[in-house]
């Protein structure tokens, strides 16, 4: 097989342009039988209960360009036992997932056991489950029922059981235990899926989902075994890596270079997501996005950055703009000069002000989509850019053209609810609506000098409701 080629029976990754096996940026196509192909490096939008937040589907459909969904199986694991989701009727062919959350069918479909960003779990993780939170509070996920969802609702691409840490730096015995129990639920599911040394009694029809093997957030020494069981023993059934951050890039072996990855990080802007890119990431996931979405923050950056003319900045421009501030009250400009999202098409910045004043949904569903644009447009660029050899100086330019970080937080985002909340103390936000109470007890205390119907004409003239005659 041509080194630069990962096929598997129902997905295709080829390596088109790149320097090095691994810790380079590189051009590729990951083609799905029946869907839309992906030219990487891209990004994978993020989704709560497999949606995209805030935006409906007939626009997702018609004013994006988005082209896969990365969902969390414990978002629709419910008190009902089956949930929902199993419930749905198919064909033998269709999936019940896409069916439920009404995907087109050329979608690409990326399912994983948590959301992403995962929020910490006080449960720890077992040799046989993972902590989750689900709508319904926290509690264990085995292995074997991921499987068997893996099996039921039939998504594109699975991103495999791993033993991670959430919100605190694991000691020297925890990491140890992460690897071996991460070891083990890839090798218990590769079995179980594709039918690797499965007792002709056990085996079932193996699963079309392409399988992406979970690199855990260590150092290389830490999980020299299981890296090196992945490149030896289970890569003909492996057809993809998750890696939990981006220094992982440089942990993967040569032999592994084919296959593709999915970075599940959290890059603070464009600086560290280029960074990401230069390091090899095919895919990759931008929870600033919805970010800066929910805070009212129109992203307005373009890459390469085609402003800088002469290779030097006066001043360093904005990644992003405020809409909250007041400066934009009066604004009728678009978000960004020559964008051609929906948002930009029909409504000026001053709009967008009014919007998330008055605290209107529409605010925060047009920021999503143009800033969903900007990225689309971002990645592009960064495709010609490897493509004609120029990423290296192409990123430095940039640097010298934009801000360090993104614009800080000023406004109030939409209500959370419920599993969107942080696990922990937290503050919902401001009430909208006050208790009665206050103002019924003020009330009852003005009682002696408010008219009542029982009130005769004297005390009507009191309070000055008429005059006797």
């Amino acid at each position: 097989m041509d080194p630069s080629q990962f096929q598997s029976d129902k997905m295709t990754f080829s390596v088109l342009t790149s320097s090095a096996p691994v810790m380079a940026p590189r051009l590729g196509k990951l083609a799905l039988a029946g869907r839309k192909t992906l030219s990487t490096p891209h990004y994978i939008p993020l989704t709560s209960r497999g949606t995209v937040p805030h935006i409906a589907h007939d626009m997702l459909r018609k004013e994006t360009s988005l082209n896969s969904l990365y969902i969390g199986l414990e978002d629709f694991i419910t008190k009902r036992n089956p949930s929902p989701v199993y419930n749905i009727p198919v064909t033998e062919d269709e999936s019940p997932l896409r069916k439920f959350i009404c995907a087109t069918d050329d979608m690409p479909i990326i399912l994983a056991p948590r959301r992403f960003p995962a929020i910490p779990c006080p449960p720890n993780n077992t040799d046989t489950s993972i902590a989750i939170l689900t709508s319904v509070g926290f509690r264990q996920l085995p292995a074997h029922q991921y499987l068997d969802s893996i099996r039921s609702l039939k998504p594109d691409i699975a991103i495999g059981l791993a033993d991670i840490v959430y919100g605190r730096e694991p000691g020297v015995k925890r990491r140890a235990k992460m690897v071996d129990r991460t070891h083990a639920f890839t090798q218990d599911a590769l079995e179980r899926l594709y039918g690797r040394s499965v007792p002709a009694d056990q085996k079932q029809k193996p699963t079309g989902t392409a399988y992406f093997a979970p690199v855990l957030p260590l150092d290389n020494a830490q999980q020299s075994i299981y890296l090196d069981d992945l490149q030896d023993e289970l890569k003909s059934h492996v057809s993809g890596l998750a890696l939990y951050e981006s220094a992982s890039l440089a942990q993967i072996p040569e032999s592994l270079g084919d296959l593709p990855r999915l970075l599940l990080s959290q890059p603070g802007g464009p600086h560290d997501l280029l960074r990401d890119v230069s390091l090899g990431g095919d895919l990759l996931t931008l929870p600033f996005v919805g970010e800066c979405s929910d805070a009212g923050i129109a992203l307005d950056f373009t890459f390469p950055a085609a402003s800088d003319v002469n290779g030097s900045v006066s001043q360093p421009k904005a990644l992003g703009i405020d809409l909250w501030s007041a400066d934009t009250a009066k604004d009728v400009s678009a978000l960004s000069e020559g964008c051609q999202c929906y948002a930009c098409r029909k409504h000026h910045r001053a709009y967008f002000n009014h919007l998330l004043n008055a605290k209107e949904m529409a605010a925060w569903a047009l920021l999503q989509m143009h800033n969903y644009h900007v990225m689309d447009v971002f990645f592009a660029g960064v495709r010609d850019s490897i493509q004609r050899g120029t990423f290296e100086e192409d990123v430095q330019s940039f640097s010298r053209m934009y801000v360090s970080e993104l614009p800080q937080r000023t406004g109030e985002g939409p209500r959370l609810r419920g599993y969107q909340l942080q696990a922990g103390p937290h503050k919902r936000g401001p009430r909208v609506y006050g208790r009665l109470d206050d103002v019924s007890q003020k009330f009852a205390e003005s009682q002696s000098s408010v008219a009542t119907p029982d009130t005769d004409a004297s005390g009507l003239e009191h309070h000055g409701f008429a005059a006797k005659v």
